[in-house]
């Protein structure tokens, strides 16, 4: 049982983790209003490279939270990879299959940015926002009360929330105070050694390539050109074939390791940025939520790093617990629909966890490791979802469905992206005449807005209600299929 306290909360939110996840789910609350502390441990943001895919439904994620500008001039495309045979260069194939984009989906291919970079972009977005972090401030110690959390940090303060989220990754100190255990496997039982160097200009690798020594001996290596710096830096990773070997992270094991491997010679490495090493391994919480406590990004699930999917399933976290956190906090919705972020994400964890595991095996089995519409997360979708309510009978093999991601395309000049844009509901009438409900202004504390479009295939005909991270919550032929009740559950009423 809680206890009791009458202390006044110092905050609505307090996110433990500055990285992706907290970042964004700290730049989510702050559009919505919502008073929150994000705490890093650390002195400085993470430094590494480490996830450097940004997948195109994480792509829309940050269009609408405003940081996509910033994303767009930092990052390049996937370049295709080059495989090597000793020093003599062999053949060349696109490892993420190629799309092209459409009007229902802007954002068709994965980016490449450093993980650094990343966080960067969201930090100076939540700036903006009028936002901060906390360095220097690791969480140490929690217990809850009937009216929040009461947290306290490495330098003695303490703080009291209404909620605390556990964005502290996959060693997380959150989740561990909650006595909650993770169920997985070792995907790989070899260690394997990732690091962030700088190439001289003379050294053999381009920059228009991913290259790749898959049969170099003591195990593959992989030199990935890295966008934006000073226009030398590659992310190296090395795996090992002996699952007992040591990985020295040191700067001039680094080089060696390289050296020995590749056709770069030690003296071509001029910098080791950043190096660390890991196992390969899937693991999942057994619940994401406690009380008043929630877990996100790694602190709620591990993945291996094949197919890009780890920290593009920890955005999508912060992003479907964001908008839950707003409606409550700000517009009165039940308490209850907090219960729904671990009813949707889990499932999605589970699977992404499924597809990353098959990718890194297939890999190191020599299988063909293209990898297509499965790793770019526009697929992805709540039709389970309590918060999914499909009023409509008779609908179409492929029909657009309550719980399915919301389409773009074009509207008054601009697009659909842009009326959905922002911490509201959007009720969206195609090819019928909207509803007479009470709908906000453009004001940002406008929870509900009404859009009216023309037919378009891509939705059918009816009323949509898209839920403020772009998923279809309600649809219906006429209001009187239960919206104002839907409404009245999400706050939006």
């Amino acid at each position: 049982m809680p206890v009791h306290s009458t202390a006044p909360l110092d905050t609505d939110v307090l996110i433990a983790g500055a990285g992706p996840t907290g970042l964004v789910l700290a730049l989510d609350l702050a559009r919505r209003g919502v008073r929150t502390v994000l705490l890093e441990k650390a002195d400085r943001l993470f430094p590494g490279s480490r996830g450097k895919g940004l997948q195109p439904r994480s792509l829309e994620v940050l269009d609408d939270l405003g940081a996509l500008p910033g994303i767009l001039a930092s990052a390049s495309e996937y370049l295709r990879m080059r495989a090597w045979q000793g020093a003599e260069p062999q053949h060349e194939w696109d490892m993420i299959e190629r799309a092209e984009p459409s009007e229902q989906v802007p954002y068709a291919n994965a980016l490449l940015i450093p993980q650094s970079r990343t966080q960067e972009v969201l930090y100076e977005r939540l700036r903006e926002l009028g936002g901060s972090v906390r360095f220097g401030a690791g969480l140490t110690a929690f217990r809850q009360t009937a009216e929040g959390v009461e947290a306290e940090l490495s330098g003695g303060d303490t703080v009291r929330a209404a909620y605390l989220v556990g964005a502290d990754g996959g060693r997380s100190t959150v989740r561990r105070a909650l006595g909650l255990g993770m169920a997985g496997e070792t995907v790989d039982p070899h260690p394997m050694l990732v690091a962030d160097v700088r190439l001289a200009p003379g050294a053999v690798v381009d920059r228009r390539n991913w290259h790749i020594w898959p049969t170099a001996e003591g195990g593959g290596i992989a030199l990935c050109p890295l966008p934006g710096g000073e226009g030398d830096g590659f992310q190296l990773v090395a795996g090992f074939e002996d699952v007992d070997a040591t990985v020295d992270t040191a700067p001039d094991a680094v080089r060696k390791l390289i050296a020995a491997r590749t056709p770069v010679t030690a003296a071509e490495v001029i910098e080791v940025r950043w190096a660390s090493d890991f196992r390969a391994r899937a693991a999942m919480a057994e619940r994401f939520r406690e009380g008043r406590v929630f877990l996100a990004g790694d602190a709620a699930h591990i993945h291996s790093p094949a197919g890009g999917q780890g920290l593009n399933t920890s955005v999508q976290d912060a992003y479907n617990l964001g908008w839950k956190l707003g409606q409550v906090l700000r517009h009165g919705a039940p308490e209850a629909l907090l219960d729904t972020y671990e009813e949707e994400r889990l499932p999605v964890a589970a699977d992404v966890l499924g597809i990353t595991t098959r990718i890194h095996r297939a890999s190191t089995d020599g299988e063909n490791t293209q990898r297509g519409d499965e790793v770019r997360q526009l697929g992805v979708g709540y039709r389970g979802s309590s918060l999914a309510v499909e009023t409509r009978t008779g609908l179409p093999d492929g029909a657009l469905r309550a719980g399915d991601r919301a389409p773009d395309g074009p509207y008054e000049g601009g697009r659909l992206f842009d009326a959905f844009r922002g911490p509201h509901f959007t009720l969206l009438a195609v090819g019928v005449e909207p509803p007479a409900v009470d709908v906000g202004g453009s004001g940002s504390g406008s929870a509900l807005r009404a859009v009216r479009l023309g037919a378009y295939e891509a939705y059918g005909r009816g009323l949509f209600l898209i839920r403020p991270d772009g998923y279809v919550g309600w649809a219906g032929a006429s209001a009187s299929a239960g919206l104002a009740a839907y409404l009245a559950r999400v706050g939006a009423s």
